[in-house]
């Protein structure tokens, strides 16, 4: 079960396999069915998310009640509310499951547990935060500044798993347009 995170680690850092050991040791598997919430709006988030297998998405709702898809998450990604997490103050996300998936847990102590006695896991946390700052960046800007069919496209570039595992909705939301303008854009894209 833990392949995906060995292989997620081993991506960017290198362990022995006496530090692979103490990794695995501080995790606590969980699986976890469709439509069920990893994290609800309201609660704090108390664990990190490591998707071995699965797919997850984090969002908001507005006062309508509409979602504001902020996050998915595949295999071999991370998911959880960060500003909950390292805060201690309630999310205002959901964390809902969109397929049948097989997580990694691990709590803010154990994190930093593992941290100080892991260098290199430390490291790999470094790295993780930095990617996480990029794409966020690389968020805000396409949002911004592209057209819908650039959106689209450059999201299908992205999370080229999305296509077939994502409801058009929930893709919809994620670009910040509805699912009508969406379906408009992908018969343009279609003809071209």
């Amino acid at each position: 079960m833990y392949e995906q995170l060995y292989n997620s680690i081993h991506e960017h850092v290198t362990l022995s396999e006496e530090e692979w050991e103490l990794c695995k040791a501080s995790f606590i598997p969980k699986r976890m069915r469709k439509r069920q919430f990893l994290l609800q709006s309201g609660d704090v988030c108390r664990r990190l998310a490591f998707i071995e297998k699965g797919a997850l998405f984090s969002y908001s709702l507005d006062e309508n009640g509409n979602q504001n898809v902020i996050q998915f998450g595949f295999e071999g990604w991370w998911i959880a509310d960060l500003y909950s997490f390292l805060t201690d103050e309630p999310s205002e996300l959901n964390i809902e499951v969109l397929e049948e998936s097989e997580l990694l847990m691990i709590d803010r102590d154990q994190n930093n547990e593992l941290m100080e006695k892991v260098p290199a896991f430390a490291n790999y946390n470094r790295i993780l935060f930095q990617n996480a700052f990029v794409a966020l960046q690389r968020r805000i800007k396409n949002t911004i500044g592209l057209s819908a069919e650039e959106k689209y496209t450059r999201f299908l570039e992205d999370y080229p798993q999305t296509k077939e595992r994502v409801p058009q909705h929930l893709i919809a939301s994620f670009l910040g347009m509805t699912p009508e303008t969406l379906s408009r854009v992908r018969r343009s894209l279609t003809k071209s």
